[in-house]
């Protein structure tokens, strides 16, 4: 129980950190770099599935894929970019805030419910999945509207450093 709470405690903290890293992100341009690393980087999650214990069915796989999908839908809705000064810019968004805000209690709810049916590294595993599931389509759909405004906006070149 003492567990459950300080991993709620530590998600919290987590979610209030990316409001925050967001909301100063938008201050500042946008590029492809910082759009498509945050998948990349966290790809290497997969790595937990070398362990046994972290397996799990497919069917409960493709259902955390499928939530996960349905979860990213709020998240593409309220991402917004614009052009300003020559530079793409994340606007602001209340929205985001508010659905980051109902996804940690909904991961909360969920958690408790699903450590009935499936091992705690298993739950790791499925909500690994299922947040997998909703970064990679988000951040790819991103990208398209990044490379899309650069289009539109006629910017030069992105240098890769």
């Amino acid at each position: 129980m003492i567990a459950a709470w300080i991993s709620s405690i530590i998600l919290i903290l987590f979610a209030l950190s990316v409001i925050v890293i967001r909301l100063k992100a938008s201050k500042s341009p946008t590029s492809a770099k910082k759009i498509l690393i945050p998948p990349v980087g966290m790809s290497t999650g997969f790595l937990m599935f070398v362990v046994p214990e972290t397996h799990v069915p497919l069917s409960y796989a493709g259902l955390a894929i499928l939530a996960g999908l349905l979860l990213c839908a709020p998240l593409v809705a309220t991402s917004r970019m614009f052009v300003a000064d020559g530079k793409v810019y994340l606007k602001r968004s209340k929205g985001f805030v508010v659905v980051l805000l109902v996804l940690v209690v909904l991961r909360i709810a969920l958690h408790q419910y699903i450590e009935d049916y499936v091992s705690i590294p298993q739950t790791a595993a499925l909500f690994f999945i299922l947040a997998f599931s909703m970064l990679l389509p988000w951040r790819i759909l991103m990208y398209l509207n990044y490379r899309r405004l650069r289009a539109t906006a006629a910017l030069p070149r992105e240098q890769v450093s």
